[in-house]
Parts: C-alpha cells; sequence; structure tokens
C-alpha cells in the first residue's frame, strides 16, 4: 500500500521561512535607499529652475548674476526635504546654489552645485557636498 503525502514536512516550511527572512534582509534596506534616492530627485528638480535663472542671466550679461540679481527663490518652504537655499557669487565666471539636505534620515547634508560659464554657456556639476553619493543621481556622483 502507498502512502501519498499529505502537504509540507516540518524542515521545508523552515527553509521557505529562513529564504524569505534573507529575502527580507536585503530588499528593506534596499527600498529605504530607493526611497530616500527618490526624495533626493524632487531636490534636484528644485535646482533644475535656479540654475536655469542662474544660467538665463549669465547668456544675457555675460557674467554670473549677484544675490540680488540672480532670481533664486531662497523660500525652504518649496520642499518638505529643504531646510535652506542659498546662491553666491564665487567670481563672474561661476556661480554656486547649495541646498540644505533635511528629514532624509541618512541623506542629510547640502547639495552644492557649481556653475561655470563660458562662451557656450553656464555647465553646471553636482558632485560637491556632504550627502551620500548614493543617494544622488547618477550624474551627480
Amino acid at each position: 500500500m502507498k502512502k501519498t503525502q499529505q502537504g509540507f514536512t516540518l524542515i521545508e516550511l523552515m527553509i521557505v521561512v529562513a529564504i524569505i527572512g534573507i529575502l527580507a534582509a536585503i530588499a528593506i534596506p534596499a527600498y529605504q535607499d530607493y526611497t530616500i534616492r527618490a526624495k533626493v530627485s524632487e531636490i534636484m528638480g528644485l535646482a533644475a529652475k535656479d540654475k536655469s535663472s542662474v544660467s538665463e542671466y549669465y547668456i544675457s550679461m555675460g557674467q554670473m548674476p549677484t544675490v540680488a540679481q540672480s532670481g533664486v527663490s531662497t523660500d525652504a518652504g518649496q520642499s518638505t526635504y529643504v531646510s535652506n537655499i542659498a546662491y553666491a557669487q564665487n567670481s563672474t565666471t561661476e556661480g554656486q546654489l547649495t541646498y540644505t539636505v533635511t528629514n532624509l534620515g541618512a541623506a542629510t547634508g547640502t547639495i552644492v552645485f557649481v556653475g561655470t560659464g563660458a562662451s557656450t554657456g553656464v555647465s553646471w556639476t553636482c558632485n560637491t557636498g556632504t550627502v551620500d553619493a548614493k543617494y544622488l543621481p547618477a550624474n551627480c556622483r
């Protein structure tokens, strides 16, 4: 007489639970990093309008604007994740936008964009600041 199996053994169930535990241990931190990166991308969108304003002034006038001429909105209320926005004219061909990032846990710090003016326009770099590179978009690392 043959005996048919009626379900899973305890060992099989324990193996499945262990596999799920290992996957969760890897997936939860990766998901947390992903959500922080999504919030940082909001700051990148906020910076885009400020970079455009500074670039337009440089193209029109041939030099970087002063703080008053820049058109940069320093209202930190534009984003939940920014506590301070600052613009500085480093020289007639270089300007700097600084965003102080808060409410993002491990990604707290600053994101700094440096614009360098040339005859072809303004090129921006964003690989400076104190926010860990793993939270920044690929073009800022």
